[in-house]
């Protein structure tokens, strides 16, 4: 359930944060008529999540044996992907990523182009919402309880919906540079353990070779089987024997990401400094 909740959260506010500065601005410009085409782009990438979503979940289940074992590593390695290049692009547009969708949303009523506006939400929206998809599928192979993952997961966006409503009218403002730095930091984390977890699937399947030794055996303190076990599996990459391959990509990967993201510079895209200079209007949220 933590695992669900963590992710849908982080994303999910992702996702309030954008359409509020959506909203907000376009209120603050007496132009909330187009507020129709921001929701029709927001539902529409929905839609697509969701149909991506049941993609993998039927596919999943038209394939058994190291097929399946091999279809979830690997989309466990490609959600650790995709995750990581995000994690270092939202620290980078976290920056000024309200000056950013401003400057686009002033382009697209210039150009007299309310399907533009549509088109930024769904572009900006559906990123999200297939990021979150793709995390949550990874993460489910080893979830424990599937009521309490899709429970995790309704109640992780719910509180982003909610926290959505405020900013949009402007009872609290949100630190972005602060939330994104402590939700990388948790995302990191997932996932490392998915990684590790990915190198079990791929060796199960067939596809890696020898992983090496199990130096401990934790199996009778804290089985895989019991429901401590699983949640600690599923969120931190938790297992009573891992092999020195996944003891060291799970620390490389730690120490290397987890690193860089906290002491590498983030430097502005070059969008938000050519409309740094341009007059702030309908900030919703502080960078």
């Amino acid at each position: 359930m933590l695992f669900s909740l963590l992710v849908t959260l982080r994303e999910g506010i992702e996702i309030a944060l954008v359409v509020t500065i959506l909203l907000g601005y376009l209120r603050n410009i007496n132009q909330k008529r187009y507020f129709r085409q921001v929701w029709t782009g927001v539902v529409l990438a929905a839609l697509l999540s969701l149909a991506f979503g049941a993609a993998l979940e039927i596919t999943s289940r038209e394939l058994s044996g190291r097929v399946l074992e091999a279809f979830e590593g690997f989309t466990m390695l490609f959600a650790v992907a995709v995750l990581t290049w995000m994690v270092f692009w939202m620290k980078r547009q976290s920056a000024g990523i309200s000056l950013a969708l401003r400057s686009q949303i002033d382009s697209a009523l210039s150009r007299g182009s309310v399907m533009a506006l549509a088109l930024l939400a769904f572009s900006a929206v559906a990123r999200e919402g297939i990021e979150t998809t793709l995390f949550l599928f990874a993460g489910s192979t080893n979830a424990g309880s599937a009521t309490q993952f899709v429970g995790g997961g309704v109640l992780g966006f719910g509180i982003a919906a909610g926290a959505g409503v405020v900013l949009y009218y402007g009872a609290a403002r949100l630190p972005l540079r602060q939330f994104f730095l402590v939700s990388g930091v948790v995302v990191v984390v997932l996932a490392a353990g998915m990684l590790a977890n990915s190198l079990a699937e791929l060796h199960d399947a067939a596809l890696i070779g020898d992983i090496g030794s199990r130096p401990w055996d934790t199996e009778s303190t804290i089985s895989m089987t019991s429901t401590m076990g699983k949640f600690l599996h599923t969120v931190l990459g938790y297992d009573s024997a891992p092999a020195t391959a996944q003891i060291a990509v799970y620390w490389a990967y730690m120490v290397a990401v987890l690193g860089a993201f906290l002491f590498m510079p983030a430097s502005k895209p070059a969008e938000i400094r050519r409309v740094e200079a341009a007059p702030a209007a309908g900030v919703v949220a502080e960078s």
